[in-house]
């Protein structure tokens, strides 16, 4: 990775979020509270980026603790044998319109790992007043999670499945110039009374 820039996710202000069906009709959304990334970039506009993501099963929330208790469960994602969906890319290619990008991938869930595609959305490039480089973007897809042995549901009486089958993904990500935040923050230690070296 010699001359690649490394980037890490400014969590503070990034999500990593979903929504799925319920009632064959009202949108239920749910997010990962725990996540993290490897990303590295030979250039700003991320064309040559490796990615890997991982998500913490358990951290999943969709302000129904039944709900959740449920989804940790061994109906759905069972994290007591699986506790970490991953995304590893593999390509990434420019779109049709400018600043939005394809980022295709493998996505693990239960042990099962498939292709995914994402489009990705270049919303902007900043500096902070720290002199550190952001870059923020939105991440948006979908796929069938019984493709993934998410495969749990339940009959109605008026006909159709409780829990939609189609899982819609919307991330909001901001990266952060790792090397450049690892000099602020050495910086900042050095100046702090008590952390020079005499």
């Amino acid at each position: 990775m010699a001359n690649q820039m490394k980037w890490s996710i400014d969590k503070t202000h990034s999500e990593i979020s979903f929504t799925v069906k319920h009632l064959m009709m009202l949108p239920v959304k749910g997010l990962f509270k725990t996540f993290d990334a490897s990303i590295y970039s030979s250039d700003k506009v991320f064309t040559n980026a490796e990615v890997k993501i991982w998500i913490d099963v358990s951290s999943i929330s969709t302000d129904d603790t039944n709900c959740d208790t449920h989804l940790k469960s061994i109906d759905f994602f069972d994290v007591v044998r699986y506790n970490q969906i991953t995304f590893t890319s593999n390509l990434i290619e420019k779109s049709g319109s400018a600043d939005t990008y394809v980022l295709s991938g493998d996505l693990t869930i239960k042990g099962i790992t498939k292709n995914l595609n994402l489009i990705v959305q270049a919303e902007g490039q900043s500096t902070d007043s720290a002199g550190i480089e952001k870059n923020i973007f939105t991440i948006t897809g979908k796929f069938n999670r019984t493709d993934w042995g998410l495969t749990w549901n339940k009959p109605m009486i008026t006909g159709g499945l409780l829990v939609g089958e189609e899982v819609y993904i919307a991330c909001k990500v901001e990266l952060i110039h790792a090397v450049q935040e690892s000099a602020v923050m050495e910086s900042i230690l050095a100046d702090k009374p008590g952390t020079k070296s005499s």
